[in-house]
């Protein structure tokens, strides 16, 4: 299943909202989910396997392929945690490194940030703060996927919180500073929150971070499966700093390029300090459904793990912003062109559990 462009033909809705303040419920919060650039104890992933997904045989060994190369990299780095169903450890254990960890949660995709736990803390302890999976709005099946983040709080005897929302980690991005920032697409949505306002689904998930301010752009509706989510266009680093890719030549019939540039502008008019990666022009891949998103990486201990796409150009120039940003990190990238053929990326597939 391609995730960017499950339905087509339909106008994405553009345009910038206005900026928000602060929400009175995230000012009573109790919780708080630390930067993902901070020190991890772990990292989550999933493995994916469902043929009511994957229907073709080679699509899924390939996201498999993907999967491993991923998990088998951060290993060397910190500890990961691939879930499986048990009667899948054997096909998985071929092709993951000692240091990968298998538990028993069975699953159906490997989007282990939108369906996995977010991890948050409250009176020093470890909680999961709930954000319920839905598979995108009910756009694909996830029996399992839907209970994957309460299955990990469970085997780890970690509370969950309910935030009271429905949709993805994916969908927001945090500073763990007190700033989210996200696209209403993915949120104010008939298919997630439909009996919520924008101002309600603002305060449950700054509640849901122990933020007190979020920025919204509009983003694109009904166009991919994610409803595009935040993650794949821009990327807190630190305080107030973010890292996104662009187009260098906007089409103007493309609503994901006019919606990426209302979004940059929001970050701008919110006085954030913003640094742009490129997209790709000469990648390997040649293909207007494929997700070429830099900023897809993933920060672990002592790494950015982080795609290439075959543009020697605009590849470096990725590489480089990752040095600024995260000073002392080692820089790897990886060929894992299957997440891009199916509308993802490496930030998409992990899920961090902080170190407190």
């Amino acid at each position: 299943m391609d995730r960017r462009r499950v339905i087509k033909g339909m106008a994405g809705a553009l345009g910038v909202l206005p900026l928000t303040g602060r929400a009175a419920m995230s000012q009573t919060s109790d919780l708080y989910v630390p930067p993902e650039e901070g020190p991890h104890v772990r990292t989550f992933m999933q493995w994916p396997n469902s043929r009511k997904v994957y229907r073709p045989r080679w699509a899924l060994d390939e996201a498999q392929a993907a999967i491993a190369l991923i998990a088998n990299t951060i290993a060397q780095f910190e500890p990961v945690v691939l879930l499986a169903d048990a009667s899948l450890h054997g096909d998985a254990r071929r092709q993951l490194s000692d240091a990968v960890e298998l538990w028993d949660i069975p699953t159906e995709d490997l989007w282990c940030r939108d369906s996995g736990p977010l991890f948050a803390v409250r009176d020093g302890a470890l909680v999961v703060s709930h954000l319920q999976f839905n598979g995108w709005g009910n756009k694909q099946t996830h029996r399992n996927d839907a209970r994957v983040a309460e299955r990990v709080a469970q085997r780890l005897g970690l509370e969950v919180v309910p935030s009271g929302v429905i949709g993805e980690a994916g969908g927001v991005d945090h500073d763990g500073h007190g700033l989210l920032m996200g696209h209403e697409s993915s949120w104010v949505h008939r298919d997630r929150n439909p009996a919520l306002s924008r101002d309600e689904i603002e305060a449950r998930l700054l509640a849901a971070y122990g933020a007190d301010q979020m920025i919204w752009s509009r983003g694109v509706y009904d166009q991919d499966i994610t409803d595009y989510h935040i993650d794949s266009l821009a990327r807190f680093t630190g305080a107030g700093r973010v890292l996104m890719n662009l187009p260098e030549e906007p089409a103007r019939n493309d609503p994901f390029h006019q919606a990426a540039q209302d979004t940059h502008k929001a970050l701008l008019q919110a006085g954030l300090e913003v640094d742009v990666i490129p997209e790709p022009r000469d990648a390997r891949v040649q293909d207007e459904e494929f997700v070429a998103s830099y900023v897809n990486y993933y920060a672990c201990n002592g790494a950015v793990i982080a795609p290439a796409f075959g543009d020697a150009r605009t590849d470096t120039l990725a590489a480089e912003a990752f040095a600024r940003h995260y000073s002392g990190r080692e820089v790897i990238t990886l060929e894992v062109d299957a997440l891009g053929y199916l509308g993802g990326g490496i930030h998409c597939a992990t899920q961090q559990m902080p170190m407190i």
